[in-house]
């Protein structure tokens, strides 16, 4: 098997995670959403990248003062920037609903992060044929996630009997475009962290592993503003003492989601090596795509369309039949890429 081929098998596995890692959370009943938003990200933004560095990577300290001024402190600023796109996330999410939120932060986010990266490394390829093939991958899956938003506005309207977005719906919309960028900050460590990459593995980091030099600072980053955004809230709605309900079971299933959302980084990061120098410019439409589409077919095994009516389903479909598409070009582009 060739090394893209691998690296696509690959992200769709870290597709598939990304877009289950929440579903533990739908059986963590008895904390409020703070609580668990709390412990998966001590799980998942300082307890796993930590241990899993510190085993894969050795001499760190070396590394990070090897990179040339100011790189560690770009991609710490990227990581603060994306945690802070996560608590726009949550407040979106309660402006908006989910459907829309998660489309719109997902198709800004797949456009930013392919497209920058492509235009500030590689400018010259953009009038190629590969160039432009990534271009019109890139906006069918942003056409996709919006009949997607579309479908979901429709779902919600019919599950909830009104019409009209929720509370202060501008806000919400503004906030999740604003996440949309935010959430593409995390590719952009990964792509610009590159001088960690490769000065990890003059320190005897394998190729796969490597790339933990970059989690490590951009994730631990991240989880600053998550964990600041979960005290206040705990602190605003009175849900700190919930941490001791639920038993060892709630702590298992933020645990599940930990687990679940560090993996899919962690392989999003070894399809990027395995796509070769285009991999952070291609591999993040994929995964948006992906992502995208396995969390739209759980959701309908799991019951989440039921009673939503065939025009909402059909709609889904049809944002989903886009990505499909988007899926197959990029795929194909990669192959002229590598």
């Amino acid at each position: 098997m060739s090394s893209a081929a691998s690296g696509l098998l690959i992200l769709v596995l870290a597709g598939v995670m990304n877009a289950s890692f929440a579903l533990p959370m739908k059986y963590a009943r008895r904390w409020a959403w703070e609580n668990t938003w709390l412990v998966w990200s001590l799980f998942a933004l300082l307890l796993l990248p930590v241990v899993v560095t510190c085993s894969t990577v050795s001499h760190l300290s070396e590394i990070y003062h090897s990179a040339a001024s100011g790189i560690l402190l770009q991609v710490i600023v990227f990581g603060a920037g994306w945690g802070v796109a996560q608590v726009f996330f949550g407040v979106a999410v309660d402006a908006i609903g989910i459907a829309l939120t998660f489309s719109l932060v997902l198709g800004t986010s797949a456009a930013v992060g392919a497209l920058v990266p492509l235009i500030r490394l590689h400018p010259e390829r953009l009038n190629t044929s590969s160039g432009q093939g990534l271009i019109a991958g890139v906006v069918l899956v942003i056409a996709g996630v919006l009949v997607c938003a579309v479908a979901g506005r429709r779902r919600e309207k019919a599950l909830k009997g009104h019409s009209g977005l929720q509370k202060n719906s501008t806000l919400g919309l503004v906030l999740a475009i604003l996440c949309g960028f935010g959430a593409s900050f995390v590719n952009f460590g990964l792509t610009f962290g590159a001088p960690l990459i490769r000065a990890a593995r003059s320190f005897g980091a394998n190729e796969l592993n490597a790339s933990n030099a970059v989690w490590l600072p951009l994730l631990v980053a991240g989880s600053v503003p998550n964990l600041l955004y979960c005290f206040w809230r705990m602190r605003k709605n009175r849900t700190g003492s919930r941490l001791a309900d639920g038993g060892a079971g709630h702590w298992g299933l933020a645990w599940a989601m930990a687990v679940l959302w560090f993996g899919s980084t962690i392989l999003y990061g070894i399809s990027t090596v395995k796509l070769g120098v285009w991999g952070p410019i291609l591999g993040w439409p994929l995964f948006m795509s992906l992502i995208v589409i396995t969390a739209s077919l759980l959701g309908m095994l799991t019951g989440e369309w039921k009673h939503s009516g065939f025009s909402p389903l059909r709609i889904q479909w049809t944002g989903v039949a886009l990505l499909v598409v988007a899926v197959f070009i990029l795929a194909s582009t990669s192959r002229c890429f590598s």
